[in-house]
């Protein structure tokens, strides 16, 4: 029979070191791919809150520069990225952060995103915006 191993059968694998870890046989569990599992899912929140946050943007960036084409999904999007954004902070109180840290290469990332999705390129080299407005529920961005 195969050992289990991180490579071989992940899952297995996880459920095998949680009852290690539960158990208290710490001299069997693979410490190396523990501690790397739970720096990735800490990886994996920060991408959430970038990916969200540059998907709030975008939906900004929209609103304000093509206001003739409104629809009520973009405003549905912009309110659900912001519910999103709020209760991954809440459960991730330590990424708040990297927010002021990460805006611009984010916003940068938003242009590209609404550069596709609207065939212009007209937008703004900085972020127009501050945390505080894009986080606040009142916030929608006056036309250019």
């Amino acid at each position: 029979m195969n050992k289990i191993t991180h490579d071989n059968d992940f899952y297995a694998w996880t459920q095998e070191q949680a009852y290690l870890l539960r158990t208290g046989q710490f001299h069997q569990i693979d410490v190396a791919n523990i501690a790397e599992e739970i720096e990735d899912m800490g990886r994996s929140e920060k991408r959430e809150l970038e990916s969200r946050l540059e998907i709030l943007i975008m939906h900004l960036l929209k609103w304000q520069f093509q206001p003739n084409l409104r629809f009520r999904s973009w405003q549905l999007t912009i309110k659900e990225q912001r519910i999103r954004l709020e209760k991954l902070l809440k459960e991730n109180p330590s990424l708040n952060s990297c927010l002021s840290d990460s805006l611009e290469k984010i916003y940068q990332l938003a242009i590209i995103s609404a550069e596709r999705e609207t065939g212009l390129s007209s937008f703004p080299e900085n972020c127009p915006y501050s945390l505080t407005e894009i986080f606040s529920s009142e916030f929608l961005p006056n036309d250019i």
